[in-house]
């Protein structure tokens, strides 16, 4: 079994090579800012004169905003996934090599990735703020409940982004499958639209896949939009999905690692 000390390794390495590209992700900061203003400008006019709809006031509204898509840019980046060009490049073939198992090297890189993004979010979050506003954990409870929630939404978005990563396996090429996956969960996640706001069959539906559970259910334990029962189903719900997509995953690997061909190998 690896050391710890072999894991942090590996993330302090990725960690660098996010700092090496630092250009990109402040590019992607001022999209991220322009998303949010979009946002605000479409709820306040979808609000219009009124002070509050279905029950949520504006100012709850673009709190909501400002930190479900600040924590949707810092949990799901661009490159959702680090398999695909390790696969493709064959440098999967030294991963297998490495006294560290694949699918924890895959974590620990992803985990040095967030580490080195957080200070752009961090960068980012007053703009976001003056653009759209912020409000304060609705209580302690809230902002412990936040707190176990976003861990428990950074596990279900790191191994969503293990499994369709092993996917690479059986198919070199997967940009479609990512791009398809991002329209998908920005929607069902609640990250543009909270899911009070929608519909009874799909808000359903919603609450059921493990997209919400990544963005709409820590925003809205921090806001107190859920709470008491709500709050902690939403939470045993987040743990769920953990435990199904970890077993979901070893399960895929366990196929995918018999398909591993290295061009030149």
């Amino acid at each position: 079994m690896a050391s710890p000390a072999g894991y942090r390794g590996l993330a302090r390495m990725q960690a660098r090579t996010v700092l090496a590209y630092r250009a990109d992700y402040l590019n992607q900061l001022i999209g991220l800012l322009t998303q949010i203003f979009v946002l605000r400008v479409v709820w306040s006019t979808v609000y219009g004169h009124h002070t509050e709809v279905a029950g949520a006031p504006l100012s709850l509204m673009l709190a909501y905003v400002t930190l479900a898509n600040v924590q949707s840019w810092l949990f799901n980046p661009w490159q959702f996934s680090l398999i695909p060009d390790r696969v493709r490049d064959g440098l999967v073939a030294t991963d297998l090599a490495r006294p560290v198992g694949f699918l924890g090297q895959i974590i620990a890189r992803q985990i040095g990735r967030t580490g080195a993004m957080l200070p752009f979010a961090v960068l980012a979050l007053p703009f976001a703020v003056l653009l759209a506003g912020m409000a304060p954990p609705a209580s302690t409870a809230s902002a412990v409940g936040y707190l176990v929630g976003l861990v428990l939404a950074y596990g279900i978005t790191t191994l969503v982004s293990l499994l369709l990563g092993l996917s690479t396996f059986w198919s070199t090429e997967i940009g479609g499958i990512f791009l398809i996956y991002r329209m998908v969960s920005q929607f069902l996640s609640g990250a543009l639209v909270p899911l009070w706001f929608m519909p009874g069959t799909l808000r359903l539906v919603s609450q059921v896949l493990p997209f919400q559970a990544v963005t709409y259910t820590p925003t809205a334990i921090y806001l107190g939009t859920l709470t008491g029962t709500g709050a902690l189903s939403g939470v045993a719900l987040e743990a769920g999905w953990v435990v199904v997509l970890w077993l979901a995953t070893r399960l895929v690997w366990s196929r995918a690692v018999h398909r591993v061909v290295v061009q030149g190998g």
